[in-house]
């Protein structure tokens, strides 16, 4: 039911980057803090403000999709209050659980330097549309000027368009998971017709017209020229398709110097749980062995082969495959380590969390992506007998609500 119009003040930003009044009831797309602001509420939503008075951080979009492209969510928002604002998260999530710490300023990632975006695409009569959704839509819009990522995936969008083309149902949409690798992009397509021998010809002549590192099928590789390779520390290890990778190179790097620093100068012996394809195991076996643990057996193979190649320059790497969800690493599994790397996904790790704040461990370098689960986590090592010495805010995902964070345990 649509409302009279209305005049807000905008009180503060909501988790998703919406601006909210005071009452925490009505949110209005695309406003700031101290906003006056008028337009029609729906459903409890102003989706068109009329801004009456304007903030001193609102600032002039970058991007000419921005508005319509519901990738990027803030901004309009100058870039200080944005790093102000997802320090201000992280700090609000710690005090939700009696928790303080030095909490550094946030490391923003630059523009341009996306280097992993999965696309929705769809085939029309003609072609295909390869972008990101409307804000708030169903419909997709194209983004050839994106501000976010890396210029490389922006010059494959058209090589990608004929992908889908050749091989997208005529209903339903598909899904396209970008990487930008060294050697190229490495593209895993899901959602489109079965793979049959015809459309395998097909799709690997428009991959080597596009100049692919790799393409993939629902996974499966149908054509890789080049193996998709990206650099960690002196590493190199060759992505499996669709893996998890950091967003941006700046941003690994920001999280690796603060997993160094918080693992300590003097440690011999440490664990990466949840590991990924090594981004900090690798770069940590550099100096000191490491033993590693993540579910995902095609990651944890390409950390090993990482290792393997990496011609005895780094120290010895011991990696595995393991649900650490389900098999936490417990007490005994734990003796002999100086320090410990975790890095779950959003959800957290609550029962791994449980057993190191049990343990002995000198000290934990713990990394997030989601503040709140972190700050739970945090709670249960604190418990425990741990010191939280700092937290570092990371923006990879520079324009959106999203913020990462790195920290540093020590046993009190």
């Amino acid at each position: 039911m649509t409302e009279a119009v209305s005049e807000l003040e905008i009180a503060r930003l909501g988790r998703h980057g919406d601006g909210v009044d005071a009452t925490g009831e009505i949110f209005a797309a695309l406003t700031l803090p101290g906003e006056r602001v008028r337009g029609a509420i729906e459903a409890g939503r102003m989706e068109a403000p009329e801004i009456l008075a304007a903030s001193p951080d609102r600032a002039a979009p970058p991007c000419r999709h921005f508005g319509t492209c519901g990738g990027c969510a803030l901004q309009h928002a100058s870039d200080g209050f944005v790093a102000d604002w997802k320090r201000e998260r992280v700090i609000e999530a710690l005090a939700s659980r009696g928790l303080e710490a030095e909490v550094r300023a946030t490391a923003t990632s630059p523009a341009g330097t996306r280097r992993r975006a999965t696309f929705s695409a769809r085939r029309t009569r003609n072609s295909a549309i390869v972008g990101f959704h409307e804000r708030r839509e169903a419909r997709l819009a194209e983004v050839p000027d994106c501000q976010v990522l890396d210029p490389a995936i922006l010059a494959g969008i058209e090589g990608l368009r004929a992908i889908v083309v050749a091989g997208a149902g005529r209903r339903g949409e598909m899904k396209l998971a970008v990487t930008a690798a060294e050697a190229g992009l490495d593209v895993d397509a899901r959602g489109g017709r079965a793979l049959d021998a015809g459309l395998r010809v097909e799709l690997a002549r428009l991959a080597g017209e596009a100049g692919l590192a790799r393409l993939s099928w629902e996974g499966e590789p149908v054509a890789a020229p080049h193996p998709p390779v990206v650099a960690m520390g002196i590493a190199r290890p060759v992505l499996p398709p669709a893996s998890f990778l950091q967003a941006t190179p700046e941003g690994e790097a920001a999280l690796a110097a603060a997993v160094d620093e918080a693992v300590g100068p003097r440690t011999a012996r440490a664990a990466d749980l949840f590991c990924g394809v090594g981004a900090f195991a690798l770069r940590l076996a550099e100096r000191m062995e490491v033993r590693a643990w993540d579910s995902d057996r095609a990651m944890v193979a390409a950390l090993a082969g990482a290792w393997r190649g990496s011609g005895g320059r780094l120290r010895r790497i011991e990696a595995e495959a393991r649900d650490l969800f389900k098999r936490p690493l417990l007490g005994p599994e734990l003796k002999g380590l100086g320090a410990v790397v975790i890095d779950p996904p959003r959800a957290g790790a609550r029962a791994q969390s449980e057993a190191l704040a049990t343990s002995a461990i000198p000290r934990i370098a713990a990394v997030s992506c989601n503040p709140e689960t972190f700050a739970r986590d945090a709670r249960i090592l604190v418990d425990g007998g741990y010191r939280l010495d700092w937290v570092l805010p990371v923006d990879q995902f520079r324009w959106s609500a999203h913020v990462e964070l790195a920290a540093a345990f020590s046993k009190r």
